[in-house]
């Protein structure tokens, strides 16, 4: 469905994209995380042809897009801040992309019907957009953005200015909107548990270029760097000698999996491979924070950082105690380094 090749912007001495290789596939949603100023917008910008590449290529459908305007792309654009017309109420808002394309009447009050239908505000067509709240306006949004069929739906900070209440909901109904539909989808966030939730991949960038890709759990659990576990909270990252399946560290000798690569590494050691055994390295409870399914714990070791830990509520220590900590190999990830990804 879309492809970029060596996609370029500069902005005079900073590349904004440094020149990204990506795939998105038919019905495939992909979510593009990463800092700000990572070139993840820029991106996005790019796909739509609101902002031009200095180098490289765009091809949507296999079809190059140099030099054809956004209207022409056959996508749809979704912003964080709706851009509702206030001057139209809902029914208006929604066929606004179908008159564009000089739609008639009868095809308008169908589709409209529909999409009302499908983003859970039936009947709907009538009402002024001032009198909505800000996810109902969000829903007409998305309803607006899908009524020509794009071929590719760009959502950017889609549930930015949502609560996150309202936007765990809503990300749970896109995703199972999304496929019923068959919809390709490439989004942009800085919520992680958005991306996460909604993406059959996703797609950490630096520097404008990408650090990472993968289905969600893939990236979770096993982060090509020390940039990208850091980006997605993970802080338990030490130097580290590897040497076959143990690791050299200022924490003590730690578990590796058995296919790690050896040699001078970053080691992470995810939260939930830590934990309180009895002549571990010894360590002193910190903090504890109650996360609703367990306690994260922090704990001072005599040398080297402060390691978290989670804990279930049963097994946590009191704050000030003296514990030993062992570390399970299954939860070690040996860290590459920030090679960019060509991504396929």
């Amino acid at each position: 469905m879309l492809r970029l090749d060596g996609a370029t912007v500069r902005f005079g001495e900073r590349a904004a994209l440094d020149a990204v290789d990506l795939e998105v596939a038919d019905h495939e949603i992909v979510c593009v995380l990463g800092p700000s100023g990572s070139g993840k917008s820029t991106l996005l910008r790019a796909v739509a042809g609101l902002q031009a590449l200095d180098r490289g290529r765009v091809l949507l459908g296999g079809a190059d897009q140099d030099g054809v305007p956004v209207h022409r792309r056959g996508v749809g654009l979704m912003f964080q801040d709706h851009q509702l017309f206030p001057q139209r109420d809902v029914g208006g808002n929604v066929a606004f992309g179908l008159r564009m394309r000089g739609a008639g009447r009868a095809e308008q009050t169908g589709r409209v019907a529909e999409l009302l239908d499908l983003v859970g505000l039936p009947g709907a067509e009538r009402r002024s957009v001032a009198a909505l709240s800000g996810g109902e306006q969000q829903r007409v949004a998305l309803a607006r953005a899908l009524a020509p069929r794009p071929r590719l739906l760009m959502l950017d900070e889609p549930l930015g200015q949502l609560d996150r209440g309202l936007r765990e909901r809503l990300v749970v109904e896109l995703r199972q909107l999304f496929g019923r539909l068959g919809t390709t989808v490439l989004a942009v966030t800085h919520d992680q548990g958005e991306a996460f939730a909604l993406a059959d991949r996703v797609v950490v960038m630096r520097d404008g270029r990408i650090a990472q890709s993968g289905a969600p759990v893939e990236v979770w659990s096993r982060p090509a760097s020390e940039f990208v576990a850091r980006f997605l909270g993970f802080d338990n990252v030490v130097a580290a000698r590897v040497s076959g399946t143990v690791a050299d560290t200022v924490w003590g000798k730690v578990p590796v999996p058995a296919d790690a690569p050896q040699g001078e590494r970053r080691l992470l050691v995810r939260p939930g491979g830590v934990r309180i055994e009895a002549g571990g390295l010894s360590c002193r409870v910190e903090s504890r924070t109650f996360r609703g399914s367990h306690v994260a714990v922090r704990l001072r070791p005599a040398e080297g950082p402060t390691l978290e830990a989670e804990l279930p509520l049963r097994e946590v220590p009191a704050e000030g105690a003296e514990v030993g900590v062992a570390f399970r190999a299954e939860d070690v990830v040996v860290l590459g380094d920030d090679t960019p990804w060509r991504v396929r």
